[in-house]
């Protein structure tokens, strides 16, 4: 048996070539308008969010205890 090969790769890989080196050129310029990225501290929603305060650990044991009583109900 034998593999029948186009000439048609040799354009394919050609126009992919350009294709990429065109969204390459695209993206290094975009990339260079950007001056100040959107970080999630910045925006207006969370600036009067405080941080996690000292009694943060009770939430865990909340959740730990509501687990342990679900396992057992299920058990029992």
């Amino acid at each position: 048996m034998g593999v029948i090969v186009s000439k048609d790769r040799d354009q394919n890989s050609r126009l992919t070539e350009r294709i990429n080196s065109d969204l390459r050129e695209r993206a290094m310029k975009s990339s260079s308008d950007v001056k100040d990225p959107d970080l999630a501290e910045d925006s207006e929603y969370v600036r009067d969010f405080k941080k996690t305060g000292h009694f943060g650990w009770i939430w865990f044991v909340l959740i730990g205890l509501a687990l342990i009583s679900i396992v057992i109900i299920v058990v029992v």
